[in-house]
């Protein structure tokens, strides 16, 4: 076999995240009363194009979970022996840009290094200049060729964007309007996207669009490699997140007294730490752990993998506290409804009240709470990695890419590019979570569609 199916911890759990959204989808389209918000959502053009912009995100991320080790060429007729690094199908995909890297620093678009370098001509001429890039522009033989090339590839890359955005909006129109879908905005968008996608796609197989790091490495690559980690942290996170929140939060607006008392005490004394230092503490512990036992790893993928995957549990573990309250608080207003006191009249259980009556009726701010939360949760392991607690140094990720930027910045001259890629990429992801958020919230907020069915 040419390569060897990997399935790291983080992986396993995007699966599951994966089937129970698939079951949950399955519930909601056979139950009306569940299905009619989601209608509205998808009423909003704001709210579809943010989703259309995400699902380019997770697509990237899901290809770059698919994971696998290569074989090695064999020797002697002997057994197949592979590859100690672990690639993704998304690493296949844009083997390009991960296999052509460069000496050091390179602007975006650049023909030349970033920093002169002591160098000799065909005549023997010691000289101190900008060295020519390996890869990037490498098909040019005269610099001056240069602008002209990269504004042709530009627009032959967007046109033959355009012509597959316009069959992808021509095959899927006929979807949209059956379901009553933002037509205009949704073709739009994917017109535009189509057309960035196709212009980077043709200006990368020759240039390095975003200029290369401090190895060497192409930026736009690092970039694509860190949503993976951000839609991680921003998601594996719920796992831990939603369960401590929903049984705490119900279990204290219901059961009240000590039950009450105790998980108050718990979640205020949370609160009450700072959340930096109790992730610093638990991830440095955590290293530490791993750095004494290297025999539990055979790559250095599953390393990484399993501090992410911790770091994933420690933040669940702290953040878990506000869904906590508000849950609490929510449950407390429904208990003393009638329809809750008759069943209790009527002997039924509270594992069934709480089952069939509460969580029902909680649904509603858990989901809000949890899109609101992801945009949180991308943003902190950017800081978190910053400050040198969260990913492994190893691993691709928005707050690595911040990180290694900052002595950049003070570089003269200044090197910038690595820095507006990870604010640009990560701006976006965040902005249309935000964005889905917000029409999430506006289509399951009662009071807001009573007004408008009055009106």
């Amino acid at each position: 076999m040419s390569f060897m199916p990997i399935i790291l911890w983080s992986d396993a759990l995007v699966f599951l995240l994966l089937a129970s959204g698939v079951a949950t989808v399955w519930y909601i389209r056979r139950r009306e009363h569940l299905l009619l918000p989601w209608r509205r959502v998808a009423q909003s053009a704001t709210a579809m194009v943010s989703l259309l912009v995400l699902s380019l995100f997770l697509l990237v991320g899901l290809l770059d979970t698919l994971h696998y080790r290569a074989a090695l060429p064999k020797t002697n007729g002997g057994e197949t022996v592979y590859s100690p690094e672990v690639l993704s199908v998304f690493d296949k995909l844009v083997e390009p840009l991960r296999l052509q890297t460069e000496k050091t620093y390179s602007a975006p678009f650049a023909l030349t290094l970033y920093a002169k370098e002591t160098m000799s001509d065909a005549q023997g001429n010691v000289l101190h200049d900008y060295p020519r890039l390996r890869y990037g522009g490498a098909h040019l033989a005269d610099e001056a060729q240069h602008n002209g090339d990269v504004l042709k590839r530009t627009l032959l890359g967007a046109l033959g964007g355009l012509l597959a955005g316009l069959l992808i909006a021509l095959a899927g129109r006929r979807w949209l309007v059956q379901r009553s879908l933002p037509l205009r905005p949704m073709l739009i968008t994917t017109l535009a996207i189509a057309a960035l996608a196709g212009a980077t796609a043709c200006l990368a197989s020759a240039y390095h669009v975003l200029g290369t790091d401090k190895v060497g490495q192409d930026v736009l690559y690092l970039a694509l490699k860190s949503i993976r980690t951000g839609l991680i942290i921003g998601t594996v996170t719920t796992l831990v997140t939603l369960p401590l929140a929903l049984l705490l939060g119900i279990a204290a607006g219901y059961l009240r007294g000590w039950v009450d008392d105790v998980i108050q005490y718990v979640y205020t004394v949370l609160s009450s730490i700072p959340s930096v230092l109790l992730i610093a503490a638990a991830v440095l512990m955590m290293q530490v752990t791993i750095d004494t036992h290297p025999h539990w790893f055979d790559t250095a993928a599953s390393r990484a993998d399993l501090r992410l995957v911790f770091l994933c549990l420690i933040l669940g573990v702290t953040s878990w506290t506000g869904l906590c309250r508000l849950l609490r608080g929510e449950t407390l207003k429904l208990r003393e409804l009638e329809y809750i006191q008759a069943a209790q009249s009527f002997g039924v259980s509270s594992l069934r009240i709480l089952t069939r009556h509460i969580m029902p009726n909680v649904m509603h701010i858990i989901l809000i709470a949890l899109v609101m939360d992801f945009s949180a949760l991308v943003l902190a392991e950017a800081v978190l990695s910053y400050v040198g607690v969260g990913v492994d140094p190893s691993m691709i990720s928005f707050g690595t890419m911040i990180n290694a930027a900052r002595l950049e910045m003070g570089r003269e001259p200044m090197v910038w590019w690595a820095l507006a890629a990870a604010f640009g990429f990560m701006l976006v992801l965040v902005l249309a979570a935000n964005l889905f958020a917000d029409a999430v919230r506006d289509a399951f907020d009662p009071r807001l569609n009573r007004t408008e069915g009055s009106a």
